[in-house]
């Protein structure tokens, strides 16, 4: 239930604000609005305002809407001619920088709240994680950069960073075919650190980059906080609230560090130091071999993990910006996600990048549901960045889309003249082929990401 609300709330509101650009920009321009529909398919309900009676509906599939306009092109045999008093109002006689204007104004207007929904979450304040270090795992590039446990990332390529979001950010926002320069605070003093990105680049756009380059925040001794059933962990002893101290003599001090090494295990048997109700016990456990849901190998011992709450707590912060501040740093963090989402899908249709990354309804109702759970703040976060996945989706330069029109009326200004019907036709024919794909590789990952 949480999900379908969250799927609910989410699509209603960015769909409706989308779609209100259009509308809006159309009627500044002197274009005739027929109908407003939020969904798509058959009318459910609909009602007429204003002097042009435009009508307002409720269709049946709600993954969606439009904004109908005036259009000779899209007339129906059932509808009466357009009269004389109507035709300027006609979509199609606008000047070509009208039509893009009205075009573009639904991608914008999904950036714009995306700009104004993380301006309100900095006034509010963003808590997270100083950006101090755990021990990074042997042989990853934080280990070979020198980079050692408490060290404090202050920043990167001379970008300050107050918190690992500012981080994760940075490094993803750098050339991943050379190096980032880190500045790190250690013991009082302070030197820079050069970090190869090479394995980011190398991780197929899947699961944490900075994880595959080493760089995990401190988060104290792991604690256990579930023992799955028939599991190596039930079987070596292991029970909920065990605080894991130590994997074959090595400290851990964050839980990205106990995954990572028992992912090296898989088959050998290791030694667990535990601290249980103030004993410590050493307990021996053989990591499994299984499958993840992108179907690579890894090992596991059958427990859910989490981070020592007073020791990561130290760290913890909540930074707060002034209405000016704030508002500019939701414009940027709304520039650097929309790059890096036009870069991810660059990545992927050239093949360096997974298409597993694509996500579909049924993954944002499931992230929807959680954020919600989390809290107001953590949901209008959510918001923005699925508000910014829609307006870049809705620029990408295929037929049907907004980015398609664009591209049309581009070619209008550089031909100076509209494109013939017939390459219009065959365009919004591979731009159909082309979405249905892109619908169906998301479910596809969808339902593989559920089972």
């Amino acid at each position: 239930m949480y999900s379908l609300l969250g799927f609910l709330i989410t699509i209603g509101i960015l769909v409706t604000l989308h779609e209100l650009g259009h509308y809006c920009v159309a009627r500044w321009c002197g274009v005739k609005v027929l109908r407003f529909s939020f969904g798509f398919g058959p009318v459910l309900f609909s009602r007429r305002f204003g002097r042009d009676q435009t009508e307002w509906a409720l269709s049946a599939v709600p993954l969606g809407g439009y904004v109908r306009m005036l259009d000779v092109r899209d007339r129906r045999d059932d509808e009466a001619p357009i009269s004389e008093n109507d035709l300027p109002r006609e979509f199609i006689n606008q000047k070509v920088w009208k039509r893009i204007a009205i075009v573009a104004a639904g991608p914008l207007a999904n950036l714009l709240l995306a700009v104004l929904l993380l301006a309100v979450m900095y006034m509010a304040g963003v808590p997270g994680y100083q950006p101090v270090l755990s021990q990074p795992v042997a042989g990853t590039a934080a280990a070979e950069a020198g980079l050692q446990s408490l060290d404090r990332i202050v920043a990167v390529d001379g970008q300050p960073v107050a918190v690992w979001q500012d981080v994760h950010q940075a490094v993803l926002n750098a050339d991943t075919a050379s190096a980032a320069v880190l500045t790190i605070e250690r013991e009082g003093g302070s030197f820079k650190a050069s970090l190869a990105l090479a394995a980011m680049a190398a991780g197929d756009g899947e699961g944490d980059p900075l994880g595959r380059l080493g760089l995990h925040p401190y988060l104290g001794a792991p604690l256990i906080a579930n023992v799955f059933a028939d599991s190596p962990a039930a079987a070596a002893g292991l029970r909920a609230g065990d605080r894991i101290q130590a994997i074959d003599g090595v400290a851990l001090d964050s839980p990205a560090a106990m995954t990572a090494r028992i992912d090296q295990s898989a088959g050998a048997t290791v030694e667990l130091t535990v601290v249980r109700d103030g004993a410590v016990l050493m307990l021996s456990v053989t990591p499994r071999q299984e499958t993840d849901g992108r179907g690579k190998a890894v090992a596991r011992i059958g427990v859910t993990i989490a981070g020592d709450p007073e020791a990561s707590g130290r760290y913890r912060v909540t930074v707060r910006y002034g209405a000016i501040d704030a508002l500019a740093m939701g414009t940027a963090r709304t520039w650097d996600l929309t790059v890096l989402s036009f870069k991810m899908i660059g990545r992927m249709i050239v093949g360096s990048a997974s298409l597993k990354n694509l996500s579909g309804p049924l993954t944002i109702a499931d992230y929807a549901g959680q954020a919600i759970q989390a809290g107001f703040q953590q949901f209008m976060t959510y918001l923005a960045l699925i508000s910014i996945g829609l307006g870049v989706l809705n620029l990408l330069p295929v037929p049907l889309l907004d980015g398609g029109h664009l591209l049309y009326y581009l070619a209008e200004i550089i031909r100076g003249r509209s494109l013939p019907e017939r390459v219009m036709e065959i365009g919004q024919r591979i731009g159909l082929a082309l979405i249905v794909t892109l619908i169906v590789l998301a479910l596809w990952n969808d339902i593989s990401r559920q089972f």
